[in-house]
Formats: structure tokens, sequence, C-alpha cells
């Protein structure tokens, strides 16, 4: 079976959140276990590009409206990836030092056509086509409703929501960008007046999946709009969780830490990498070291944190340490942090892919307070590593963190993103922490979770065979 997934972001070639490491991992999985998977995504002009040698295996020239664009599909020379990646070369629309901008509708419009012009042009056709997220989201409607690609709409698509909050929207005025297609079938593009990308996408899917059955299930009351949308059209769709790539994501082999471990001597190997995060940001290593990583956005509920520590460094029982960028006005408040808590607090402002893994390996617990988290990748890393997450009970944390006080609970839950509901679950955590025995066992506990992507491909091929069926 021949998979083609189609995605703007692959990690390790351009990534901005969790949608980049689904999209480098999960065709290696497919691969171990299928015939042939492959990645088709934009030619960014960024390090990895420029640090590496590409051939051109096609050029032509698709239509955009009243514009005739050149494009060229690149491949790498030397491929070190577990899978064959595709990169769709548009000067004037792709080539960009960002993945993302405030006006992406020609960039990603031009991306989704020059993928399928070049399905088109192939001998041999994808057996299933994967779609991922808004900036592939109507490809599914062009398989189905534009005439040139009437060869392929036979093939089976499957398409991804990684987050919904996100659809591309944009005017109507727009519309004779999309290849000719029958205009008694626009009410499939449209949604609130509005073409909107994921909503056709989901209306023209073969199936529609999410990245944790929780999510899923939340989809029918929230997201942002198209509730209405997925409950009509549950019966195709499937909530199949994220796993993380364990090749890349494994501390006995891990090269980024400062000492590798496994569990059998986690305790010697994280001591080493919290040694190093607490001389290089100058907190007390005797401490619990409380976690933070990722995207400083009101999605991820870090604008309590400010409030959050303000209150719970004044029992100078524990030290936390803050990874991420984004909002400004949060990236002030959590700088201004430090300078009442010298010793307890500090904070990196950007984002640095070795210091992330780091913190994994050394940090005790990882808080993760998210309002919006569909799948979550990060508390699955901290149980690979030997940290105990922090979560609120939503979307995946809901499906991946157990709290101590259930049967075989291993993390600590809280419903409502509220600074004194972490801040309970702290003060729980410096207690277990005290316990040495127990605090260890649970370490243990937590890095023998196998939350690998063996399970999620097998789910993946299960759908893909269903949907050759029909």
């Amino acid at each position: 079976m021949n998979i083609t997934h189609i995605s703007a972001e692959c990690y390790p070639i351009a990534k901005v959140g969790g949608l980049a490491d689904v999209v480098g991992a999960l065709p290696k999985y497919l691969n171990s276990k299928i015939t042939k998977t492959q990645v088709i995504m934009p030619f960014y002009n960024n390090s990895f590009t420029n640090s590496n040698t590409f051939k051109s295996v096609f050029k032509s020239k698709i239509k955009l409206g009243n514009q005739d664009v050149a494009f060229n599909i690149k491949t790498l020379v030397n491929n070190t990836l577990d899978f064959n990646i595709y990169f769709i070369d548009i000067p004037e629309f792709l080539f960009k030092e960002y993945v993302y901008s405030s006006n992406d509708t020609e960039r990603f419009l031009a991306f989704q056509i020059a993928a399928l012009d070049w399905l088109l042009s192939q001998d041999t056709k994808p057996d299933v086509i994967h779609c991922h997220d808004h900036h592939t989201g109507l490809i599914p409607f062009m398989l189905q409703e534009s005439y040139k690609y009437n060869i392929l709409n036979n093939i089976p698509n499957v398409f991804t929501i990684h987050n919904a909050q996100y659809q591309g929207s944009f005017s109507h005025d727009n519309m004779s960008l999309i290849p000719e297609f029958n205009f008694g079938k626009v009410g499939l593009l449209d949604w609130n007046g509005q073409i909107n990308p994921l909503a056709a996408a989901i209306k023209c899917a073969w199936a529609v999946t999410t990245v944790s059955p929780s999510y899923m299930a939340e989809l029918t009351t929230k997201a942002n709009g198209l509730e209405t949308l997925l409950k009509a059209e549950q019966q195709k769709c499937y909530g199949i969780l994220n796993g993380i790539d364990w090749k890349v994501w494994n501390p006995e082999t891990d090269s980024f830490i400062v000492e590798n471990y496994t569990v059998k001597t986690a305790q010697k190997g994280r001591l080493a990498n919290k040694k190093y995060l607490c001389d290089k940001f100058n907190l007390d290593i005797n401490k619990p070291l409380f976690g933070f990583i990722g995207r400083l956005v009101y999605e991820k509920g870090s604008d309590i944190f400010p409030d959050t520590f303000k209150q719970s460094l004044t029992s100078k029982n524990h030290t936390v340490l803050l990874l991420g960028s984004g909002d400004k006005n949060q990236e002030e408040a959590f700088i201004n942090l430090k300078n009442n808590n010298e010793g307890l607090y500090n904070t990196f402002i950007g984002y640095n892919e070795a210091l992330s893994h780091i913190v994994y390996a050394g940090a005790d617990f990882l808080l993760m307070p998210s309002r919006v988290e569909p799948c979550g990748l990060n508390q699955m890393y901290a149980l690979r590593y030997g940290t105990i997450p922090i979560v609120r009970s939503t979307g995946g944390l809901k499906d991946t963190v157990i709290d101590m006080a259930l049967p075989n609970g291993f993390g600590f839950c809280h419903e409502n993103v509220e600074p004194q509901e972490i801040i309970n679950n702290i003060n729980r955590a410096v207690k277990l922490y005290n316990n040495k025995k127990e605090f260890n066992n649970v370490r243990k506990k937590i890095m023998n979770i196998d939350h690998s992507w063996d399970a999620s491909a097998k789910e993946y091929i299960k759908l893909y065979n269903s949907l050759n069926q029909i």
C-alpha cells in the first residue's frame, strides 16, 4: 500500500508545533509495516534546506486564478530519513524563512494545487492520500469536485485535525484561485459566509481523524464554530492517539542531553541533567524542579503562570524553569518574575531543541495547564524521560495521564486553568518528591509506559485498509 502524506510541517525539516513531530514520525512507523510512505511538503528557506543538497524530479506550472506559477518538485540527494520526502518549490510563495504568516491563502493554495498536479502526472498513484490540518484542507474538496482531478477522485483520502482552532478561512473573493469545479457544489467550501478549508475537509474527506479520542469527543462541543458539522459527520470521524518517536526521544541514546541513562540508571543520569540546568539557570539543585516547555499562548494556559508562581514560590520549597516564546506580555511577565525569585525561578525566552531535551531529562515535574491540547506530545516525552507530568484533564492529556490518587496513577491532574489548582498539585508533587522511595518508583513506572507510534500506526493501517475496501 502506498501512502502519501501532505503537510506544511515535518520534523526535522520545518517545525512550529506538534504537527511536525507527527508527520516526521508516523510515516517511518508506517514504513515498517506497509510497502511505501512518502511526505510532500513546501520547500522553505531554512537551516535544513540550506544545509542539504537537493535534486529536481519534476517541473511544471499551475494555474492560480489568472496566474501561471512555475513549480519544481525536489528531493534529497542523501536522504537519511526513514521515508521518502518531496518538496514543492514555489519561490515567490513558499521559499520563505517562516512557515506561517498572517496571510497564507495564496501560499498554501499554490502548494496544494502543485501537490495534486504532481500526483496527477505520476503513473503509479497513491493508495491513500493523507492530509494534515487546514493548510491541506482543500485537497479533499479538489479531489472530489475539481474537474482536472477526476482521475484521482477514487483514491481514498484521510484528513487529520491536529488543532481545530486554526481553520484558514478566507473570502469568497478568492474562489477563482481554486481549480474549476461545479459551482453547484460551492456549499461544500462555505462555512459562516467564508471559504473554510477545515470545514471543507471535514465535509469531503473519506475519513476524518483527530489526535486523541478525548479530543474527538470534545470537538462536538468545542471546535471554534464547527461543532454542528462535526456532530453531523461523526460516522466518519476517528480519534487515534498520537505516539512519539522512540528513536528520537530515547534517554539512552539522545545526543542532546548531558548524560544518557536507562530505567536502571535514571537516578544518576537525570541528576547530571538537572545539575546542568541548575548551574546554567542559577537554581537550587536540592529542591524539586518544575519545568514548562511550549508556546506562551492562551491555549497553553501559560498566562496564569505569573500569578501562580508569585504565590507558590513564597514557600521556597521548589524551583521553576520556563522555556518558551510567544505573547510579548507573557514574555515580559516571566522575565520580571526573576527579580524577587533568585535561585528559585528562571526563564529562557525562545526555542532551543537541545535545551528542551535536557529539561525533559532533568526536570522533576512538567507543567501543562492547557486550555486546549488536542493530543499533547510533551507529556509523552516527559514520561519517556522520567519526568512526572502535572496536567489539566483535557484532550490527549486526559487520555495519557492518570492522577496519583486513582488506581495505577502516576501523574497529577486538575480540572480548571486556575492558579490555585496548579499550586495544589505543586504541593502534592513536592510531597511526593520528598518521599524518595515512592518518587523513584513512580519515575521507573512512567519510563516503562509505551507511547511509541507502533500502536497508533496499526490503527492508521486498519483505517487505510477499511477505506480501500469501500
